[in-house]
């Protein structure tokens, strides 16, 4: 594994740490994000779930109020607790986990998770659907909404720095995967997927590899 991609991914984590306090910000000040939100209630999100990159919760809701369990998980004890607080259901476990390196303890029905594939470096990416594709019970499914490379104009693109209030500087990973160019890359990876844009973002729904044999 790149050592360069190591140092790259504990910066990112350290600058939604150092985020927590300003993310929710930005739902504020767009209204085509908090529509987005809702775009959940169209997706076959269902079973149990496992909500990876959870943030500050600003999706949880949605699945948690139609699963019959839900799992959400991010590297971030800051953005965790803005999620319990802001997350009515008490049916939702929260778990603290880098999920480069974190493996699920069992299987769920859905994986879902937003703008979170577009943090995850070109080395890591099989790495990473592995662990999605362990999370899966037969026949579940992925689930994800992400930025589209329309939404590069509003933002810097991989590893160049994020500025904070506060003047701190955090190179992060943000890699704008049109939704041909995602499908290629999971099919390569034995998935089968079908991403299709929304406004300036991408949707998609992908399932594993079937087992050998």
């Amino acid at each position: 594994m790149d050592a360069d991609d190591d140092a790259l991914v504990a910066e990112q984590i350290a600058h939604y740490r150092a985020r927590a306090s300003e993310y929710d910000r930005v739902y504020a000040e767009r209204q085509d994000l908090r529509e987005l939100v809702t775009a959940v209630d169209g997706l076959p999100v269902t079973g149990d779930v496992l909500e990876m990159a959870c943030g500050t919760g600003q999706w949880t809701g949605a699945p948690a109020a139609r699963a019959r369990s839900m799992t959400a998980v991010d590297s971030s004890p800051e953005v965790l607790a803005i999620a319990r607080a802001r997350t009515t259901s008490r049916d939702v476990e929260f778990v603290r986990a880098d999920l480069f390196a974190w493996q699920p303890p069992r299987r769920y029905d859905t994986v879902f998770f937003a703008f979170w594939p577009s943090h995850v470096p070109p080395s890591r990416m099989s790495r990473f659907w592995n662990t999605v594709a362990t999370a899966l019970a037969p026949h579940g499914r992925a689930v994800f909404i992400d930025e589209g490379p329309a939404e590069a104009a509003r933002e810097e693109v991989a590893a160049e720095a994020r500025r904070l209030e506060d003047g701190s500087e955090y190179r992060i990973v943000k890699i704008f995967r049109a939704p041909a160019t995602l499908t290629g890359d999971l099919a390569a990876l034995g998935w089968s997927a079908e991403v299709r844009p929304l406004g300036n973002f991408i949707v998609g729904i992908a399932a594993p590899p079937r087992p050998s044999g």
